[in-house]
């Protein structure tokens, strides 16, 4: 599948951020509701509401709301598509790597 480039700018840009990085991290331990999210983070509740909705605008958590408490949960898939967009790089790059490698032991072998 391929991904929608500002699906991909709106994750990296999620990402970016050291805070929401933490809480993608608390996430995939599994749900957690709003005040578990905050804990750890010395900002205020309306500041780590901006970045839970920073993530789930890039599609990286999902929200439901029970009674009075919002719970977020990590969207698995989501984190898929990254990992095969990098894989995607990091194998383009190792067949250079390899064209390299193989071009300079011609080269070393070349009177």
């Amino acid at each position: 599948m391929i991904m929608e480039p500002a699906a991909l700018d709106r994750m990296f840009h999620a990402l970016s951020d050291r805070s929401r990085r933490g809480m993608v991290d608390r996430l995939g331990r599994g749900p957690a509701s709003v005040m578990e999210l905050a804990r750890p983070f010395s900002m205020t509740l309306p500041t780590v509401m901006k970045h839970l909705t920073v993530l789930e605008a890039s599609g990286l958590v999902h929200s439901e709301k029970n009674g009075r408490v919002r719970t977020y949960r990590l969207q698995q898939e989501a984190l898929g598509h990254l990992d095969r967009w990098i894989s995607e790089r990091k194998a383009s790059w190792n067949m250079s790597f390899d064209r390299l490698d193989h071009f300079l032991a011609e080269e070393e072998q070349t009177p």
